[in-house]
């Protein structure tokens, strides 16, 4: 009988390395490989990330910085979606770009019959029909911007849940899509001007300034409006009547001077629309401002809504996603 029993390192009677030996070898010949492999993908993935910018996203805790950089950066994505919006708008109208011309020339019209010819309304020695749609056409940017982007998170949120950006772009190109309508009103605006002998003076060349408020003013308030809509679906049902009440409180149909009252006159521009309305009136068709600390209030008042619409924005943005 043969005694197979071997030690390590001896040979079996017929020659052959133990099968224990070469197993190990075996395995051990095969964990060296795959680790050769491992660490070989591993340096390669490293040199692919080498030049490449590595993006970190981390969950934020209580009041976020606003990093108003990154929406620079994403600059071509907001030039995107603000000629998407452009363009879905008016798609398959018949009328199309009209309809940016339609919305205030026929509210200057019932305006006109019921304000200025049955009220008798006082309108500051001017035409009535003018007198109001110069207010109207800052007017219908502020609403039409501020519903859009009240809309615009709610509208996108398939595009917030798949790809990363600043949420921050959504409700900002919404506004800045309605810049084109404003161009197209104002130009109506400048010809009815024309018409009626009105030529504006030096105060006109503040009217960028102006839009730019009404723009702040518009996002600012979208921006509070768009994150509560997120989570409270109400705010996109109480956003018409909201719209109806800041219409009539604004100096729209009636002059600020209709209120005698320097008190109360001060309280109105609480609203900012109605600084940026009295201030068009002003540059362009040379009505007297009759509060310049009114004015000022407005101004105050829109950078403290846009600003604090930007944090509030910045804390509620970590929701987006799970609740749209």
């Amino acid at each position: 009988m043969t005694n197979t029993d071997t030690k390590p390192g001896e040979t079996t009677p017929d020659g052959m390395a133990p099968s224990g030996d070469s197993t190990i070898d075996q395995a051990g010949d095969e964990t060296g490989a795959s680790e050769g492999v491992a660490s070989g993908d591993d340096a390669a993935r490293r040199d692919r990330l080498a030049g490449q910018e590595v993006v970190v996203i981390e969950a934020t805790r209580g009041w976020a910085s606003l990093k108003l950089g990154g929406v620079w950066n994403y600059r071509g994505l907001m030039w995107f979606l603000v000629m998407r919006d452009i363009k879905v708008r008016y798609k398959q109208s018949v009328l199309g770009a009209l309809w940016a011309v339609i919305n205030p020339v026929f509210t200057m019209v019932i305006f006109t019959i019921f304000f200025g010819r049955m009220a008798k309304v006082s309108s500051d020695g001017l035409p009535y029909p003018i007198f109001s749609f110069a207010a109207l056409v800052p007017w219908v940017f502020f609403a039409s911007g501020m519903a859009r982007s009240t809309k615009s998170l709610v509208g996108n949120k398939g595009l917030i849940k798949k790809v990363y950006f600043p949420r921050l772009v959504i409700p900002t190109a919404a506004v800045m899509a309605g810049i084109i309508d404003f161009c197209i009103a104002f130009v109506v605006l400048i010809i009815m001007m024309l018409v009626y002998g009105i030529y504006p003076s030096w105060p006109v060349l503040l009217l960028p300034f102006l839009l730019l408020l009404a723009l702040c003013t518009s996002l600012g308030v979208g921006l509070w409006l768009s994150a509560l809509n997120v989570q409270f679906r109400d705010i996109g049902f109480a956003l018409p009547l909201l719209t109806q009440v800041l219409l009539f409180v604004t100096p729209i149909a009636y002059p600020s001077s209709l209120i005698e009252n320097e008190t109360l006159r001060s309280l109105m521009f609480l609203n900012p629309m109605a600084g940026v309305v009295e201030g068009f009136r002003w540059s362009l068709l040379g009505v007297q401002q009759e509060s310049l600390v009114g004015f000022g209030i407005s101004v105050l008042v829109s950078l403290a809504i846009l600003i604090s619409g930007l944090f509030v924005f910045r804390r509620m943005e970590r929701v987006f996603a799970d609740v749209a």
